[in-house]
């Protein structure tokens, strides 16, 4: 549609332009990121998928520029509910916070590559098996029920099988090293907990996909839509965790929200050959389920368990 080869250029230029901006002016030096900091490039980014969206309105007209923005939408939803889960590693782990934006900026490189790979994977499925569409669409709903009756998300790097990998070949130090995924000691390498972080983010994110990717090709096949809306929403990724590190429990209704979308993506996955529901209608309904599940969120607050209370 817009695809050309020299706007796939362009476009992964200035994604690689932005990432070195990032990490080797801005974030040089590690250093805790503020909320005021977090807030300002969460604004940045956002600003900048906006300006994007517009840029494919102009040049595509009005189809695009909505599949765009509701896979842009669907995917930063998706996000702020693994946000919580890298959380919940960064404590297991006890992850210095000077050191949280290194593991991020790292995981987020490594999730927009394994994207791409999906995205590709996954267009070339549906052209060559027409049949996979039902699959995507089960497996969608399917996703959306486990997210529903979810308990509290649970977190088990022991069992992961590439930490284990990693253990049986390397030597796992057992303290921080600054920003450094391997040191050298006594002659002999050893791999710091960054970099056992770092495995455990992209392998979660890799999980995270299984159910990203197949609900925005509910949208749209077109692989430059599909990929760019991800990298827009990748990006933004690691300064909105900062941003809603400290308040992220506070959305407590928000799976049941993403669930919905889940299933209702899947169900216009299956229904695709038969029924075709428009874009705008999606991007209403997407927009309607996550503010009604952030507004409940606020007005019914999660109640305490007195037995997780500390004692006097």
């Amino acid at each position: 549609m817009i695809s050309t080869p020299l706007e796939w250029i362009a476009f992964n230029l200035f994604v690689l332009g932005m990432l070195l901006l990032d990490f080797g002016v801005f974030n040089r030096k590690s250093h805790i990121i503020s909320v005021k900091e977090s807030l300002t490039w969460t604004g940045v980014w956002i600003a900048l998928a906006l300006a994007f969206n517009g840029w494919i309105y102009y040049e595509a007209g009005t189809e695009p520029a909505l599949n765009f923005l509701t896979g842009y939408l669907i995917e930063k939803s998706l996000s702020v509910d693994n946000l919580f889960v890298f959380l919940l590693l960064f404590n297991y782990f006890r992850v210095p916070k000077h050191q949280m934006h290194t593991v991020l900026f790292w995981g987020i490189l490594g999730a927009l590559v394994m994207r791409a790979i999906f995205i590709v994977a996954g267009i070339a499925l549906i052209n060559l098996f027409d049949w996979m569409i039902y699959i995507f669409g089960l497996f969608l709903i399917y996703a959306g029920y486990k997210l529903a009756f979810q308990e509290d998300h649970e977190i088990h790097p022991e069992q992961n099988p590439f930490l284990k990998l990693l253990r049986k070949f390397v030597p796992v130090s057992n303290d921080y090293e600054d920003d450094r995924f391997f040191i050298l000691k006594n002659g002999k390498w050893f791999a710091t907990p960054l970099l056992v972080v770092l495995i455990s983010v992209e392998t979660t994110d890799l999980l995270f996909a299984l159910d990203s990717i197949p609900a925005i090709l509910t949208i749209t096949k077109d692989p430059f839509i599909v990929y760019s809306s991800n990298v827009f929403a990748i990006m933004g990724l690691r300064s909105l965790f900062f941003a809603l590190a400290g308040i992220i429990d506070l959305f407590h209704h928000l799976h049941y929200g993403l669930a919905f979308i889940l299933a209702f993506i899947g169900v216009k996955m299956l229904i695709s050959h038969h029924v075709e529901i428009p874009i705008l209608f999606t991007l209403g309904v997407i927009a309607t389920v996550l503010v009604i599940s952030v507004i409940s969120s606020l007005l019914f607050p999660k109640k305490i368990n007195p037995k997780n209370l500390p004692k006097s």
